[in-house]
């Protein structure tokens, strides 16, 4: 809060000094005016009178406009417009004064207010056209790294001019590049468009460039890809303006320039969500997270939280990841009425007592084990996390009438080759069997790929292995995955709420797969390396369980479509659900009796897993 206020004195101290200077700028304006036009004019009454006329009219429009809160370091051409409006009210408000007293003629009027244009600007662009000034006389490099610029457009015409107007700056613009022909031999802010991308490693050679900064945040990710691969050719840093979302917290375009992250190079755009939709229907809502401490949990958690919801409650096993996601959200929801648990879904007892004490109205159920190689060798904990606590979550959900119950669900679900994707197809069963039964609950599974950055994904690995010196380990060359980085994930998790009814599985469009051994080679670039000599890629075999691809449809499966292009609906396929209540019985007594078997009673319920035997 102290900082807050500090804030608030220091915009309201630059808004008095603006104004106490343009009521200086008037006095002068006029009296100029009148020495120019009306040297007999006298400072009588009748002065006063008409520079109490332009007092009101300044100070009117200007904040009628908002001039005293232009950020005048960032001001830019809808800026300019807003101070041309107030100098138009201005002039008029002069002429009628001058046409209806006639204690001053019309030329003078517009005298004025030209000079009082010409003064308001001299105050407020004063320090930026002094710097522009010093960089065009002097174009000091000293100190500063001479950069070039991919994309000669409004983003790039935004850097040049902060480098060119701020002292601050470690940049020395030389030249840009675009593959625009129409700006070929042109220049943005006094430097020279003087190449396209594919002329970037010799421009770099001749201009002795030490940065490249791509400023294209508009961009498709393909052309981003692209350019960034003849950057890294290069040898030099790359850095990258994103999106300019992050121009409405207050950054600049140059304190927003950051390193080219993997995400940029998945070669799709990122993933968006309505949320007017997802606030709409969790706002209000008591809202209960299972596995709320992890990394899929702790991004919904942290949406949701933003969703305004009547109460949120985390649930947990792991005290840590509990506790770390309790106190952010304390840090940034200080309004939020939050609830923070321990507890385990496999125990129905105190689950119930969850359940009766708060009375959720919209479940996420996020916990589960997930670590395919771990699962392997653990089925039975496998069976009993994710199978029963899920049904233990869905049963529990529709005898307490939680309006919606959104099971986190994975493309490994789909054809399984291993525990882990085999026990989420039965979730999916589970969750589709309950849905279609229950008079409470709109139930429903949300299916979708690797996450980018989540535990157990392979970026987090790959960065350690690279911090260590290599190699980076890639299980086969042609192994690939579908990839979303954990906001979309959870962005479309939580609309995929929205749509929820009768035990529907709502499928994640991911876009196109990625390979694991591009994804390694990239890392490894963007860590200013060199893939098979700084460090050593090394393929290690499939693991067990392990497929070269993932499918997001079973063939039985149809797909429609949502209102959202991104979400489709698996089509259900039908259940005998005698028998799936039968197999779960008999699954949850070997569990629990510690079977070696469990894999081929895994397969009796879910037909389409496919497994090694520990012979094979």
């Amino acid at each position: 809060m102290k900082g807050m206020k500090k804030q608030e004195r220091t915009r309201l101290g630059t808004v008095v000094l603006f104004a106490v200077c343009d009521l200086a700028a008037i006095f002068v304006a006029m009296v100029v005016a009148c020495a120019i036009t009306e040297p007999r004019v006298h400072l009588n009454l009748d002065f006063l009178y008409w520079g109490l006329l332009n007092v009101g009219l300044v100070y009117l429009s200007c904040f009628v406009f908002r001039i005293y809160f232009i950020i005048t370091r960032s001001a830019g051409i809808f800026d300019t417009l807003k101070l041309c409006a107030a100098f138009f009210i201005i002039c008029v408000g002069n002429v009628i004064f001058a046409w209806a007293t006639e204690i001053v003629g019309i030329p003078t009027s517009l005298v004025f207010t030209v000079v009082l244009a010409d003064l308001m600007l001299l105050i407020r662009y004063t320090r930026r056209i002094i710097l522009a000034m010093q960089y065009l006389v002097h174009r000091s490099e000293r100190g500063r790294t001479r950069a070039m610029i991919v994309g000669a457009g409004s983003a790039g015409t935004e850097l040049i001019r902060e480098m060119q107007t701020s002292d601050k700056i470690s940049y020395h613009p030389v030249c840009f590049v675009d593959d625009d022909v129409a700006k070929q031999g042109k220049t943005v802010g006094n430097v020279k468009v003087v190449g396209t991308s594919e002329d970037i490693p010799a421009l770099v050679r001749k201009y002795a460039i030490g940065e490249i900064l791509i400023a294209m945040p508009a961009a498709p990710k393909k052309d981003v890809m692209r350019i960034f691969e003849i950057c890294k050719k290069t040898g030099i840093p790359v850095k990258i303006l994103p999106g300019v979302y992050q121009f409405v917290t207050g950054e600049t375009a140059v304190s927003a320039l950051r390193e080219v992250e993997i995400s940029d190079l998945l070669g799709r755009e990122q993933v968006s969500a309505n949320l007017e939709e997802i606030t709409g229907y969790l706002e209000g809502q008591t809202v209960l997270v299972t596995g709320g401490g992890g990394s899929i949990g702790s991004e919904l958690c942290r949406q949701i939280a933003r969703s305004h919801p009547k109460r949120l409650i985390i649930v947990d096993i792991y005290e840590n990841n509990a506790y770390d996601i309790e106190q952010e959200l304390k840090r940034h929801h200080s309004e939020l009425d939050l609830v923070v648990l321990i507890a385990s879904v496999r125990d129905k007892g105190r689950l119930e007592d969850i359940f009766r004490t708060y009375r959720p109205s919209i479940v996420f159920n996020a916990a589960a084990h997930k670590h395919v190689p771990l699962m392997e060798t653990s089925p039975n904990e496998a069976v009993k996390n994710n199978v029963f606590g899920t049904l233990n979550c869905a049963r529990l959900a529709d005898q307490y009438a939680v309006k919606t119950f959104v099971q986190i669900s994975t493309d490994k679900a789909v054809n399984p080759t291993n525990v882990m994707g085999a026990t989420k197809r039965i979730c999916e069963m589970i969750i589709q069997t309950i849905g279609r039964r229950s008079k409470n609950t709109n139930f429903v599974a949300v299916r979708f790929g690797n996450v980018l950055g989540s535990n157990g994904s392979v970026i987090p690995l790959f960065k350690q292995q690279i911090a260590e010196g290599g190699p980076v380990t890639v299980t086969d060359p042609n192994i690939i995955r579908y990839f979303m980085t954990i906001p979309e994930a959870v962005l479309l998790v939580l609309q995929a709420g929205a749509y929820a009814k009768g035990g529907q599985i709502f499928v994640l469009n991911m876009g196109e797969p990625v390979k694991i051994y591009d994804l390694a080679v990239n890392l490894i670039k963007l860590s200013g390396l060199t893939p098979g000599e700084d460090i050593e890629i090394k393929c290690t075999g499939l693991r067990p369980g392990e497929k070269l691809f993932e499918e997001r449809l079973m063939d039985e499966e149809g797909m429609q479509t949502t209102a959202h292009g991104l979400i489709n609906i698996a089509r259900p396929i039908p259940l005998d659900e005698d028998f799936l209540w039968k197999k779960l019985e008999e699954l949850y007594a070997a569990a629990y009796a510690e079977t070696d078997d469990m894999r081929r009673l895994i397969s009796e319920l879910v037909t389409t897993y496919h497994y090694q035997t520990n012979e094979g």
